[in-house]
């Protein structure tokens, strides 16, 4: 296996088992809610205190990776959520369960960043957008992990032991660790050391291409987490769906997904970043719109699969297109400062779509995501192009 291969598979593993473990939540929510008796906002707080710690850790390991290595953090990241996954199988509170995830959420926010980074600097500039849609469909591979996984253990074994699987990853990151090497890119540009993150601010055109990748991200995971971590309660409760069928329903919006990423790369290398996103965005927001009147399980199935594919298919282009904004020396820091800033402003969305429920209905909350790709559309509209890898037009 060549070097590039070598990248992409360790990237694509390191996001499964992340998308497993933040999945874990969505499947063991109602019983995480039963067993500390709260109510739905505080259940959804779990997704946003990880979303916090993947900023800070998003953060902290991106401008360790572009100081130290690649390879070298991007193990530990591993490593550190895979303990916090399984200490939240041991919590005797909500507030031991809010620490461990904010632990998990240190290592997943800053093994996203580092894994792009590794992919960015393998593959040529006009095939990144594919080869960073090949790492991002890792994360769907682990939301159909995590379903089935909870079929089975969450009705015999019950929450706890379903996290315990998260010790799994660390034995992935001593094969990553011994197999592959730093990137040539990256061991070129270690003769000019900078300040990492002013460098996202350094002018006010960079400024701005900052802030607008932010708004972007955030509403790419607000998205995200307001259609994964509650439709399926949702689905419970409004269609009758027992637990293995919303995980049917789960399965079927991650394959809807997997198609989407793969499609979404390709368009992007061919017609360029700022073309595909914006189809992505406005089908997004119809396709989310309309998923409200469906009713059957047909209808059900069909319509998560085609919200999957344009609503989280985005999720394929980012790593590619901030690594086309940012030269090597920040391109970890880069990417997990955006993303994870992204992930944390976003999280908060479980939590007034938990409001949301309390007082209205399924449809208020898809008129609610719709309405966010629609100002992601607008803010994409402003970006310019960055001259040096894809094209934005």
């Amino acid at each position: 296996m060549d070097y590039r291969k070598k990248t992409v598979v360790a990237s694509v593993a390191g996001l499964t088992l992340e998308g497993m473990d933040i999945m874990f939540i969505s499947f063991a929510m109602t019983m995480i809610i039963a067993e500390f008796n709260i109510d739905l906002a505080t259940g959804g707080l779990i997704s946003s205190i990880t979303n916090i710690g993947m900023l800070l850790g998003g953060i902290v390991f991106g401008v360790l990776a572009d100081k130290y290595g690649r390879v070298k953090v991007f193990t530990y990241t591993i490593i550190l959520f895979a303990i916090g996954t399984a200490l939240t199988g041991v919590a005797t509170s909500i507030e031991q369960v809010y620490v461990y995830r904010f632990i998990a959420g240190l290592g997943a926010g800053g093994e996203y960043g580092i894994g792009m980074a590794l992919v960015a600097e393998a593959w040529p500039k006009n095939k990144q957008g594919r080869a960073s849609s090949y790492v991002s469909v890792g994360a769907q591979y682990g939301v159909i992990l995590a379903a089935l996984l909870s079929a089975i253990i969450l009705p015999t074994l019950g929450w706890r032991a379903l996290f315990f699987v998260g010790l799994l990853p660390v034995i992935f990151a001593f094969i990553v660790r011994k197999n592959i090497d730093e990137s040539p890119e990256w061991l070129a540009a270690q003769k000019q050391q900078n300040n990492k993150l002013a460098q996202l601010f350094a002018s006010p055109r960079i400024t701005m291409t900052t802030l607008s990748l932010i708004l972007m991200a955030t509403v790419q995971i607000a998205g995200y987490n307001g259609l994964m971590i509650w439709l399926p309660s949702m689905l419970q409760k409004s269609q009758g769906l027992s637990v293995s069928s919303s995980a049917l329903w789960t399965i079927s919006t991650a394959v809807g997904m997997i198609i989407g990423m793969l499609t979404f790369g390709r368009f992007m290398d061919r017609f360029g970043a700022k073309r595909t996103f914006g189809i992505f965005l406005v089908a997004s927001a119809g396709a989310v719109f309309l998923y409200s009147f469906a009713t059957g399980a047909v209808a059900i199935l069909v319509g998560g699969a085609v919200v999957g594919f344009f609503s989280n298919g985005m999720f394929a282009g980012y790593g590619a297109l901030i690594s086309s904004f940012y030269p090597v020396q920040i391109r970890s820091t880069a990417t997990n400062t955006i993303f994870n800033f992204g992930r944390a402003i976003g999280g908060f969305s479980p939590i007034f779509v938990g409001f949301i429920l309390q007082s209205y209905d399924m449809t208020v909350v898809m008129i609610y995501l719709a309405a966010l790709y629609c100002i992601s559309f607008i803010v994409m509209l402003t970006l310019k192009s960055s001259g040096k890898g894809l094209q934005t037009a």
